[in-house]
């Protein structure tokens, strides 16, 4: 626990500065303080992309972090300074009771992210992704190598810079991070909504509600944490600054759309949202339109730049650009298995069971999928068809029919790829608490709930749980619990312990998990790493092995074609 706190103390140092350089570049005249970090986060994910086309993000880049830190410190100490007194300020005016609440959230935010991570996506790519970051940059092919690594997100750049991997091997709670910052914006705007009653503000101020969920995911560097902390954030300034945006709320929801975008490519239905502002205040915002234009373009410039490296290709994974393809991309065979395995696993069916299937019978299916699957499902259909009523009769507003039309985009965009929930929870954490809202209001309620809703995220972080009644998934039984021995060191960034073997395979020796049965699982070997499982499987089924393309590993991979006897 006490490592993570010093990290992120560098790390509110180092967004503080870099946020508050960007907030100056584009002239946001913002003068919240989680969003002055959130632009940091943004603008060293931006530099640590284009200095990962070129080299490793590790110690070299934190030079020139550090260099760059100090020039803005000492020229702009007392605009800074500031900043830092505006919070303890804005701390001051809290509630006692919010007060509490936050600083109890803070210490169990901190305690889950030094307890065991709980993602399996962590063991599958999160933890190697990263690791290839931080020792080769973007590395050619490299989802030859595992097709998970094709799905490098923005987030994880970020986290590659933020894990100090040169200093220590064990920090992995950049969602940690993110999560209070989330949390401290939601009980600011609570606090606010107090003396002026505003719903939107009741609306964010009370997504710690939803803790018990979030708090699972911020022991691993999850895309999902982001993704939902931004939306929300995005989804208030949309609400508050629909009728008479300012060319600032404009850049800073252009910002937030493409951060969004560039961690998560589900979330290109956002864009829809600056599109709008612009259409209905054409006059206002067309003038001022280079600054976004700007940031646009280098985000999707990065986007593609990044895929076309790592993966051979624009967008990962699709089954169109073919004729923009690197020599080293992912053959057409696997990529369309990728594709398809992803809708797929969407619907729980084999690939023979959703080809024979209707529309309506993979529907559902869907909507009856066990456990939380299943829940979260019903949920999504349960607030397409009844927030129009909320909105109707409690706040009849254009921004959030607009908000609820972009709901029903992104439903019907996920049953065309991969309709899993998680991909959705951002809506349904607004909508929910939009819906709650509408019927109550009382403080002392609200309060109570707020303070009873930790209870569940304290019993599962200190008390051994078992998950078998939330999930089918074998590999996700038991709870993520706190230990004492975490108290300084937080625990290693992957839950397995498997030992690995070195295995040689043409001119490519790999390290693979000993006695793992997940079949995605690489946990956190030596690179190369991949589970020899998976290379038996595409050379069997596919004709194709993964091999280096010099000597050198920063060089990358290219899939060979082997033939059947090989």
């Amino acid at each position: 626990m006490i490592l993570i706190v010093i990290s992120w103390i560098y790390i509110l140092f180092t967004t503080i500065n870099l946020g508050f350089l960007t907030d100056k570049i584009v002239k946001l005249k913002n003068q919240n303080f989680v969003i002055t970090s959130i632009l940091g986060l943004f603008s060293v994910t931006l530099l640590a992309s284009i200095w990962a086309i070129f080299g490793r993000i590790n110690i070299e880049f934190h030079i020139f972090l550090l260099l760059l830190n100090i020039s803005i410190s000492l020229r702009f100490k007392d605009q800074i300074i500031t900043i830092y007194k505006l919070v303890l300020s804005q701390f001051k005016d809290f509630q006692i009771i919010l007060k509490i609440v936050l600083i109890a959230i803070t210490l169990l935010i901190i305690a889950q992210c030094s307890s065991i991570p709980f993602i399996l996506d962590n063991e599958s790519y999160y933890i190697q992704t990263i690791k290839w970051i931080n020792e080769y940059g973007f590395v050619k092919g490299l989802a030859n190598l595992h097709l998970f690594l094709g799905q490098t997100s923005g987030w994880h750049v970020t986290q590659s810079v933020f894990n100090f991997s040169f200093l220590y091997k064990n920090f992995n709670d950049l969602s940690g991070y993110c999560l209070l910052l989330g949390t401290f914006f939601s009980i600011q705007k609570l606090n606010d909504f107090y003396t002026t009653n505003n719903r939107n503000y009741l609306v964010v101020g009370l997504l710690p509600l939803f803790n018990i969920f979030l708090f699972q995911f911020i022991s691993a560097p999850s895309p999902d944490v982001p993704v939902y902390i931004f939306s929300i954030i995005l989804f208030f300034y949309f609400l508050e600054n629909f009728k008479k945006p300012t060319p600032e709320v404009f850049y800073l929801i252009v910002i937030l759309v493409l951060f969004l975008v560039y961690i998560k490519n589900t979330m290109l239905t956002f864009g829809i949202i600056p599109l709008i502002l612009l259409a209905l205040h054409f006059r206002l915002l067309s003038k001022k339109l280079l600054i976004p234009i700007l940031l646009a373009t280098l985000v999707i410039s990065l986007f593609i730049i990044k895929n076309m490296i790592i993966c051979g290709s624009p967008i990962f994974p699709s089954k169109s650009f073919n004729n923009l393809s690197m020599v080293y991309a992912i053959p057409d065979a696997i990529e369309n298995f990728y594709y398809d395995s992803i809708k797929h696993f969407g619907y729980d069916v084999t690939a023979q069971q959703y080809n024979s299937m209707s529309s309506f019978d993979l529907f559902l299916k869907w909507l009856t999928l066990p456990k939380l699957h299943g829940l979260f499902n019903s949920l999504i259909i349960f607030l397409i068809i009844f927030v129009p009523f909320f909105i109707y009769k409690f706040q009849n507003k254009k921004s959030l029919w607009i908000l609820y039309i972009v709901m029903v985009l992104q439903l019907v965009l996920l049953f065309m790829t991969s309709p899993q929930y998680r991909f959705f929870m951002n809506f349904i954490l607004f909508f929910s608490l939009f819906c709650f809202t509408c019927l109550i209001e009382n403080k002392k309620i609200i309060n109570s709930l707020l303070v009873l809703s930790q209870a569940p995220v304290i019993i599962v972080l200190f008390i051994p749980i078992n998950f078998n009644g939330f999930s089918n998934n074998t590999f996700m039984q038991k709870s993520s619990n706190f230990s004492i021995s975490n108290i300084v060191f937080p625990h290693t960034n992957t839950k397995n312990n498997t030992d690995f073997i070195t295995v040689k395979l043409g001119n490519l020796n790999y390290n693979s998990p000993v006695n793992n049965d997940f079949f995605w699982g690489n946990g956190d070997g030596t690179l190369p790493c991949v589970n020899k499982d998976q290379i038996e499987y595409f050379k069997k089924y596919f004709n194709t092995i993964p091999q280096m393309r010099t000597n050198d590993l920063k060089d990358g991979f290219y899939a060979k074609t082997i033939s059947g006897n090989e």
